[in-house]
């Protein structure tokens, strides 16, 4: 059986699914849904148990037959400030299930995320050293959990401290795709513009407020949830142990994101730019890409998606459809 946390979360429902395309419906699913539209997300889902998250580790204690962890659940808000509530959620709980892993030798995969890298003045190598991780200096509560607990796992692995047969950690950059819905003000771009853009309307993207770059020109490493998703799998398939960048390698900018986006609606640009809030201009990051020579170094060959064919694919397979859910 493989336990996936954040199950009905966004990246987590997309690890569900192809788990299921794959073969595999044995799936202990552990989330909050809430009262909102969170559990379509797992609608079309085969699994065979839910887990409260207050009951996963007395639940998992009970087991003596999970194969996996795969723990995605987390507070993920770049803008969350109950750093109690983070902690316990982000490193306390993250803990405990490497421990888990570490005591029944079950394969441990965890999200991270790009958020650990701050501004980028470091660069965005996922290098796993504890020196490494311990330089990082994140812009936000968030980032800073998840540098906390990359730096535990880079310090047992650095000390040959006892650990899960694999440990996978995942440094998410700019994931989009389908069942991201739920995540209101965190939802990707293309889902944000998509309603007014197939509804013939024009959008609006910040303009810059850093010198030489121009309205629009901010630039992150998009990947498609679907691609996320088969790199995070290949390494565990693969039993790796380590930290790795999620992300294509290949920066572009937002104007670009939007420019895709009308294209896939079959329209033409139409895009003002207005300030960007105060309260987010000083933690905003204006370029991320990822260094993906340790995923190469890791045997993933598959191409990714282009930025064009990911958002045409999101918008005409799901966003432009009834039912928008995979």
């Amino acid at each position: 059986m493989i336990v996936v946390t954040g199950a009905a979360g966004f990246i987590g429902s997309n690890i569900v699914s192809t788990l299921n395309e794959r073969g595999r419906d044995d799936i202990a699913v552990c989330d909050w849904v809430g009262s909102g539209a969170k559990w379509r997300n797992l609608a079309k889902a085969g699994f065979v148990d839910w887990i409260s998250p207050p009951d996963l580790l007395s639940w998992l204690e009970r087991r003596t037959d999970v194969d996996a962890i795969i723990h995605m659940g987390a507070i993920s808000s770049t803008t969350a400030r109950d750093g109690d509530a983070v902690i316990a959620t982000n490193f306390r709980l993250s803990l405990d299930l490497l421990e888990f892993c570490t005591n029944r030798e079950t394969p441990f995969l965890y999200a991270s995320s790009a958020a650990v890298y701050g501004d980028g003045e470091l660069g965005f190598d996922d290098d796993a050293s504890p020196a490494a991780v311990r330089a990082l200096r994140p812009l936000n509560l968030y980032g800073w959990s998840k540098r906390q607990f990359d730096f535990v796992v880079a310090d047992r692995i650095a000390r040959g401290a006892p650990f899960p047969p694999s440990c996978v950690g995942l440094r998410f950059f700019n994931v989009f795709g389908p069942n991201e819905y739920h995540k209101d003000e965190m939802q990707s771009i293309v889902a944000k513009i998509a309603g007014p853009i197939g509804r013939g309307e024009g959008i609006t993207l910040f303009k810059s407020h850093r010198e030489g770059i121009n309205d629009g020109d901010q630039r992150r490493d998009f990947i498609y949830v679907k691609d996320a998703v088969a790199l995070a799998l290949h390494l565990h398939d693969r039993g790796t142990t380590g930290i790795y960048n999620v992300g294509t390698g290949q920066a572009r900018s937002f104007r670009e994101l939007a420019i895709a986006t009308f294209a896939a609606f079959g329209r033409s640009p139409q895009i003002d730019y207005v300030d960007m809030p105060e309260s987010i201009r000083d933690k905003y990051q204006y370029f991320t890409q990822a260094s993906l020579e340790r995923v190469r170094n890791a045997d993933f060959a598959t191409p990714f998606f282009s930025l064009e064919e990911s958002v045409a694919d999101y918008v005409q397979s799901y966003l432009d459809r009834a039912d928008p859910y995979r």
